[in-house]
């Protein structure tokens, strides 16, 4: 490379800097970006995730904080659990504690490297203490009625009140050899024991204005159920609303809940324990980086600033858990970092 060259390919990385940082402050200051501020919260949080799309990477991490914004993570960064089954692979892991008081995982059963259409399973632990976790058991959608599915992503479960079971959704598509490819939408099935689905799936929600939908996420909130979930070709979180957990679900006017201008996928919300605020955690996968936005009403979010948190050790699509004092010292002791 000649001088002239390397001197224009510095400037226009210095350029870029320049624009990462002025574009975001002005925007602000003209008052199209309205940040947030870090509430004060005496949660504990644990934090599951996967790291990449390398075999190595499509395993379980976990990281926990003491505020909701800084997560560091445990075990020296190493996988805190490893797939042995399926395909050896595991993406997108939803963490939480049933009505019981065992602590699950669903999670997407991948392998990235095999192709973005060549899943059909998901995948569930479960443990007593988020330390010792029993094997891994796969639900295959060929078995409940979904033949020739060719991606069953990012599961996640909900209790529905009226029909006293969980509800566990997920993202489906098929192609099937007669009719072809179906859309990528969500859809959702009981389950009486996390093992198995008890009742037929059905689609639970497709998006009115005929894209695919992946990625969801409920959160219930005074009797209202939001649904986050990744719009495909907008690339960006949109939500809609229900009374019960299976809907159906309204679409609002404006529907867009990310308040960033970069792709992002994987939301998920959770709330900071003694206040009245929510935090959506974004993969924004073409910058190699998590975001954060909050709320109070659960569809006006706005961003928090970079400096406000920090997650430094590049997660992808997970899910964060509060937890007690007694179980993030034990899982300190347990994962050491």
């Amino acid at each position: 490379m000649t001088k002239t060259k390397k001197a224009a390919a510095i400037a226009a990385t210095v350029l870029i800097v320049i624009a990462a940082v002025a574009v975001p402050s002005a925007l602000y200051a003209a008052g199209v970006i309205d940040y947030a501020e870090p509430v004060e919260n005496d949660g504990l949080y644990l934090m599951c995730y996967f790291t990449g799309n390398e075999p190595q990477e499509e395993r379980l991490f976990f990281a926990v904080s003491e505020n909701g914004y800084d997560y560091s993570p445990l075990n020296g960064g190493s996988p805190v659990l490893i797939s042995e089954t399926g395909t050896g692979s595991v993406r997108d892991p939803y963490l939480f504690r049933d009505r019981d008081g065992t602590y699950r995982i669903l999670a997407t059963d991948l392998k990235s490297e095999d192709g973005w259409a060549s899943n059909h399973c998901l995948i569930s632990w479960e443990s007593s203490d988020l330390i010792h976790w029993s094997d891994p058991v796969l639900i295959d959608m060929n078995d409940y009625g979904l033949p020739h599915t060719v991606r069953a992503w990012a599961p996640q479960a909900i209790w529905d009140p009226s029909a006293g079971k969980y509800m566990i959704y997920w993202a489906n598509c098929r192609n099937d050899p007669d009719t072809g490819w179906t859309d990528t939408v969500l859809w959702y099935a009981y389950t009486d024991d996390f093992v198995s689905l008890s009742s037929e799936p059905r689609i639970l929600f497709a998006p009115s204005n005929g894209n695919d939908a992946i990625d969801g996420d409920i959160v219930e909130k005074d009797g209202v159920y939001y649904l986050y979930y990744k719009d495909e070709k907008d690339c960006t979180i949109y939500y809609a609303t229900a009374s019960s957990p299976a809907g159906p679900y309204t679409e609002p006017d404006d529907p867009c809940v990310s308040s960033f201008l970069s792709d992002v996928e994987g939301s998920f919300v959770y709330r900071l324990e003694g206040t009245d605020t929510y935090v959506m955690m974004m993969d924004m996968y073409g910058k190699h980086k998590f975001v954060m936005q909050q709320s109070t009403d659960l569809t006006d979010f706005k961003r928090l600033k970079s400096s406000d948190y920090s997650l430094d050790f590049s997660p992808r699509h997970g899910s964060v858990l509060a937890i007690d004092r007694g179980t993030y010292d034990a899982l300190l002791a347990a994962f050491p970092s």
